[in-house]
């Protein structure tokens, strides 16, 4: 009897984490393959018309720097094309943004709330003007490097109608917690876009430093409105066609949270938008890319239905223990796999010594996510609201 359910409880560990192991396998190998060097800024005749899009909820604070990155770029764009979308702000987020000369778009919806909402209403009011060929989206609490208009106005002059930079931490040298996050960052937000890119496909869209042509909005319209929007839009563009291209040559950098409670706040929103996408959204990504015309969508599948690396790493241990037969294997065999897509990540994201003096307390952090998992759970139930991430305590 007890040998019985050891193997069922084994066998939905094995189910469970197969899929991610199959992902990681896609996305960790194929990121040393030969990429192509990136294309030089077209001239100024033949460079697309380039705005950028700030949705910004109580900002004030950041968006100085923010702005002043945008206006430090190689060939920046003139003030009026930074659109800062001023949502239901309770600050001075609309008066900053005019100081620099920034054109303001004020939003006050108390229902309809969110980036998702923001971002939709800044993609309909600059669609209905005829002065841009693409469209950049950046956080208001983010620096750029110098190069991040000129890569983007190369990507889009040589035909592609999404692309993403790289997302990186900038204050990775804060506290142990933050140099965590940026190892999870290299491999979340360098590592497996890189190897997508490396393959062909399309390499998601990872809500800040991304952009889209405004051919791709007019075939598929910004209306994704969860607190995950990115993760429920990026489906939506490979049904469509569109290839997210990923740009490893250039960077978004934001600030993480320093503490715990902050912490714990962001991983609430994210993981459990995400774990809602996993129960919204894998069902039809299976059924239409196994069953139906779209093959295509599988990797996205798999890309949901591997969890957080904590979590896939708990499952993986409890395998090793309650498996019997070949399953402790292959749950050995999954954990060194893990290892070697978090160093690789480290490896070609450039990751400093101090990064990898991080590792070693990577349990602790792990520990800590699973304390948190109850919160994750509760808001990927009900979901969560946008605001503002306070980076430290005040």
């Amino acid at each position: 009897m007890l040998q019985g359910v050891l193997f069922l409880i084994a066998l939905a560990l094995f189910l469970a984490t197969l899929p991610g192991t199959v992902e990681l396998a896609l996305l960790t190998f194929p990121a040393f393959l030969p990429g192509r060097r990136p294309p030089p800024a077209p001239d100024a005749a033949a460079a697309p018309r380039l705005a950028v899009v700030i949705p910004a909820h109580n900002e004030a604070a950041g968006l100085p720097e923010t702005v002043r990155s945008l206006l430090g770029c190689h060939h920046p764009l003139p003030p009026e094309d930074l659109h800062v979308v001023a949502d239901n702000c309770t600050d001075d987020t609309a008066a900053v943004a005019r100081s620099f000369g920034c054109s303001v778009l004020e939003r006050r919806d108390e229902v309809r709330r969110g980036k998702g909402y923001a971002l939709h209403y800044a993609f309909e009011h600059l669609l209905a003007r005829d002065d841009y060929d693409a469209f950049i989206v950046v956080d208001a609490d983010t620096s750029v490097e110098q190069n991040f208009l000129d890569a983007f106005r190369a990507l889009f002059a040589g035909g592609a109608r999404a692309g993403q930079a790289a997302y990186r931490v900038k204050n990775a040298q804060a506290n142990l917690r933050t140099r965590l996050m940026n190892i999870a960052f290299l491999a979340f937000n360098y590592l497996r876009p890189l190897a997508r890119e490396r393959l062909g496909l399309s390499v998601g869209i990872l809500g800040n430093g991304f952009a889209l042509h405004r051919d791709t909005l007019a075939r598929v319209p910004y209306d994704s409105f969860s607190i995950v929007e990115d993760l429920e839009y990026h489906p939506r563009l490979i049904r469509a066609g569109v290839r997210v291209r990923f740009l490893p040559h250039t960077a978004v950098w934001s600030d993480m949270p320093e503490t715990g409670r902050e912490a714990a706040t962001q991983r609430e929103r994210w993981e459990g938008g995400r774990f809602r996408m996993i129960r919204e959204q894998v069902p039809g990504l299976l059924r239409d890319a196994l069953f139906g015309p779209q093959p295509r969508l599988l990797e996205p599948a798999l890309e949901l239905l591997l969890l957080p690396l904590t979590y896939h790493v708990l499952l993986l241990v409890a395998l090793l223990f309650v498996g019997s037969g070949w399953l402790p294997a292959y749950a050995g065999a999954a954990l060194g796999l893990v290892v070697v897509h978090v160093l690789a990540a480290m490896w070609l994201g450039g990751a400093g010594w101090r990064d990898w003096q991080a590792l070693l307390s990577a349990p602790f952090y792990m520990l800590w996510k699973l304390m948190n998992f109850s919160r994750i759970l509760r808001a990927a139930r009900r979901g969560v609201a946008w605001k503002r991430t306070s980076r430290k305590d005040s």
